[in-house]
């Protein structure tokens, strides 16, 4: 009996260390729930309970992984603190009622390779830092109420698959690097004040015309989506 007391304590302590996250992501995600005034949710967090226990956050390795709430009513701002998640590849928020400005702070998460926060209140512009997202795979911004032009530092995002900023208020010039990538699958900017760029459509159909379409490859070919206003006859 004496033996299987060491092993015992060991396994609860494996299990303990298992389950929990360091503090700064713990205090990030009760920062996003009382923001977002948790308490009324649709599916609210037992924020007294293990983290392991709230629903739509994933655990690997001790860390936060991910976060996916969609429609549930979240309503109020993002907090800076969701930098100290340093190991979240997925952040998907969409349709909920988030208001105020995308925090230039999100730049920080440098394993993010999903950032989704379509059919929010979102407002201002898009942060620079946003362009430090290096393994960042897709962007949904749409639906919101952004201004102001994109920063350059979009075109730094290589690894891009999905560019998602459909029905805002953006202006100014497009990323012509951007939509250069041959990662790019997607490319969504319609319903905003983009300056019309004849260069931009000229790009994009070109890199749809160069996916292989021949009866072997029909079925498993992914042909980008493009969804762009230009101004008539250009």
């Amino acid at each position: 009996m004496k033996q299987l007391l060491p092993a015992l304590s060991f396994f609860l302590l494996g299990f303990s260390l298992f389950a929990q996250i360091p503090d700064s992501e713990l205090n990030a995600l009760k920062d996003l729930y009382h923001n977002t005034q948790g308490e009324n949710w649709n599916q609210s967090w037992d924020i007294t309970t293990q983290v392991t226990h709230w629903k739509g956050v994933t655990i690997e390795n001790g860390h936060v992984s991910e976060i996916r709430m969609l429609f549930n009513n979240l309503e109020g701002t993002l907090p800076a603190s969701l930098q100290n998640l340093s190991q979240l590849k997925v952040l998907e928020l969409s349709f909920n009622k988030i208001n105020g400005a995308l925090p230039s702070s999100l730049g920080n998460l440098n394993q993010l390779e999903v950032l989704a926060l379509n059919g929010n209140n979102l407002e201002g512009t898009i942060p620079a830092s946003l362009g430090d997202l290096k393994n960042l795979r897709k962007l949904h911004l749409s639906s919101n109420s952004l201004t102001g032009m994109l920063p350059d530092t979009i075109n730094q995002l290589y690894n891009l698959t999905v560019f998602n900023v459909f029905q805002n208020n953006l202006s100014g010039d497009l990323p012509v690097e951007l939509a250069k990538s041959r990662s790019i699958k997607e490319f969504i900017i319609a319903e905003n004040n983009f300056n019309p760029s004849k260069e931009i459509s000229t790009i994009l159909l070109s890199n749809s015309a160069s996916v292989d379409l021949s009866e072997d490859n029909y079925y498993s070919a992914q042909k980008p989506i493009i969804a762009i206003e230009v101004e008539e006859g250009n």
